[in-house]
């Protein structure tokens, strides 16, 4: 693809911004800028050492930040570029151009086991080995692969992919365009036990879980279903391989939730939330909008709406920070107060 036309692709491109098309090159792929050739796009965003990776980039064509220094460079180098508020952004849209994502024929595989009466829309892909139980839905343009199995009262709205030996668990309700990874599992029975004289008594889990549109689920996550109720993941919501969401919680639109990230049952988190990679975030606590948790951070009561958050427990960053640095300096101040005790 010619680097002018894959231009057409960026949204935020705008017939003012700068640019230099040099050869036009043809473009097959894309690296990063460190280790991008000939024939590769790249680029550049504030936060690198942005001259010293232009001095040594072999890409035929850059997306770079609006800097008329690094744009001078490049077009001395005879590289191709376009300037953009938020390169990355072109990046992902120029990934999507280059590599457009293969649609898998419409049928359904002779290996596949569904139960009479499961409700079919138009134009799905069913691999094999999949298996879907009695009183599920699978709404037009779904695409389910093999090996995944959807057990009985499964709804998938429009437009839902299910991956590779991805299992969802009765009560499991996706809306319109939610991914699930191999080997999630949604809908599982959430951790709830009653103490009695003779040991555990295990409560009964009834309620949903709700994927509202747009969420996606990594690889080996699991969100269970509550006692009564629903659990619900919100609209835009992005969850990353090996997270672990407990019965009931409930999370606010556009959350983004990293590996290994563990919340117990009830939490609830609001709008916008970023919970880093270990993050723990404990029974019933609550995280209001737009606040974050830096990676290993331990939440047990309430976060304000904006804060960030470090620690265990988790303080406000600012005061981690200071926190980590005394740190560094126990052994010295201990040695003083073991002195001045003298």
């Amino acid at each position: 693809m010619r680097f002018s036309t894959l231009l057409t692709h960026l949204s935020e491109l705008k017939e003012a911004s700068a640019r230099d098309l040099a050869a036009d090159p043809e473009l097959s792929t894309a690296a990063a800028v460190d280790q991008a050739a000939a024939g590769e796009l790249a680029f550049l965003e504030p936060g690198h050492s942005l001259a010293a990776a232009l001095e040594g980039c072999g890409a035929a064509a850059l997306l770079l930040p609006p800097d008329p220094d690094l744009q001078q460079l490049a077009s001395a180098r005879g590289i191709a570029w376009v300037a953009l508020k938020n390169p990355r952004l072109a990046f992902a849209e120029a990934l999507e151009a280059l590599h457009p994502p293969r649609r898998l024929p419409p049928g359904i595989h002779p290996s596949a086991v569904i139960a009479p009466g499961v409700s079919l829309g138009r134009e799905l892909h069913i691999g094999a080995h999949v298996v879907v139980g009695e009183g599920s839905v699978i709404g037009d343009g779904c695409t389910i692969h093999a090996g995944a199995v959807l057990y009985d009262d499964v709804q998938l709205a429009e437009g839902c992919e299910i991956h590779a030996n991805a299992v969802l668990h009765p009560g499991s309700r996706l809306a319109r365009a939610c991914v699930v990874h191999s080997n999630a599992v949604v809908g599982s029975e959430g951790f709830g036990f009653v103490p009695t004289a003779s040991g555990w008594r295990k409560m009964p889990q009834t309620g949903l879980v709700v994927l509202e549109e747009g969420v996606e689920v990594g690889c080996g996550t699991t969100i269970d279903r509550p006692s009564v109720g629903e659990t619900r993941i919100g609209a835009g919501t992005k969850i990353d391989n090996l997270v672990q969401i407990g019965h009931g919680v409930v999370t606010g639109r556009g959350c983004a939730l990293a590996s290994q990230v563990g919340i117990a049952g009830g939490a609830i988190l609001g709008d916008g939330v970023i919970l880093a990679g270990q993050v723990g975030v404990a029974n019933r606590a609550r995280i209001g909008d737009r606040a974050i948790a830096s990676s290993k951070s331990g939440i047990h009561g309430e976060v304000a709406a904006g804060e960030v958050v470090s620690g265990y427990p988790a303080i406000p960053n600012r005061l981690w920070l200071r926190c980590s640095a005394a740190f560094n300096k126990l052994p010295e101040m201990a040695k003083t107060l073991r002195q001045l005790q003298k």
